[in-house]
């Protein structure tokens, strides 16, 4: 499962780098990124890329029929992605939906089969995952919008889509909720998304259409956190 997801992350990283090279080289923001500052050659990536899905495939080929029949769908929504923001603005959903694969996947792989619990649980990471997408989107709203690039911030503005964010990270904890029915977690896992909640509130309350000074801290800091957190209230209600 490790290798899995180490060669899906990989894989799918470099893709989006790859496919993206040339509008990264024109944004001031990304233009040092190792493929277009020239620290990375196309065929390097490429390299890069090709073993990492190799990994990932062999992986899954290792783990079930199932998850080795599933793996090109993966593999599928990772260039999906790459390419999304040239033609939607709910790339952001889209990210959403190749991340909740994960949990689907390791839950394919343990037991063979799809359970509804880890179907909500992949709901709630896409809409995190997805708001905290926007979230990351708000920095490059001028220059999207200059070259007509779509996210959700270049279309619908700063306040609207932080309007967005907060109903996705509602529907977070709406799914998360929906997990405990049929997967045995009781009140240490509830008590884990109070918290969870408490920590999106915080987030929310870092960035405002006024102030986007703090972002770095809501994308990066603050979804750090709740991953770890929400793992560890999950990881103790299952053992104790």
């Amino acid at each position: 499962i490790c290798l899995a997801m180490v060669g899906a992350r990989s894989g799918a990283m470099g893709l989006n780098r790859l496919i993206d090279a040339n509008i990264d080289a024109e944004n001031p923001r990304t233009a040092e990124r190792h493929i277009p500052a020239g620290k990375i050659s196309s065929k390097e990536a490429w390299l890069f890329i090709l073993v990492s899905l190799a990994l990932f495939l062999l992986a899954a080929w290792m783990l079930n029929p199932l998850c080795f029949s599933l793996a090109p769908i993966a593999i599928g929504l990772f260039v999906l992605y790459a390419y999304c923001k040239r033609f939607t603005a709910l790339a952001h959903v889209v990210l959403g939906i190749c991340l909740a694969a994960a949990p689907v996947g390791a839950w394919i792989a343990l037991r063979g089969d799809i359970g509804l619990s880890v179907i909500f649980l992949g709901l709630a990471v896409l809409f995190w995952v997805a708001g905290f997408d926007i979230f990351y989107a708000l920095q490059d709203v001028d220059y999207d919008q200059s070259k007509g690039l779509h996210s959700i911030p270049s279309r619908l503005g700063v306040a609207r889509s932080l309007q967005l964010v907060r109903i996705f990270h509602v529907l977070m904890l709406f799914f998360l909720l929906l997990v405990m029915p049929g997967s045995g977690l009781g009140w240490i896992y509830f008590a884990g998304i109070i918290v969870v909640a408490a920590m999106l509130y915080y987030e929310h309350r870092l960035v405002s259409a006024e102030d986007l000074s703090k972002l770095d801290a809501a994308f990066f800091n603050m979804n750090g956190y709740i991953s770890v957190t929400i793992f560890l209230f999950t990881l103790i209600d299952a053992t104790v």
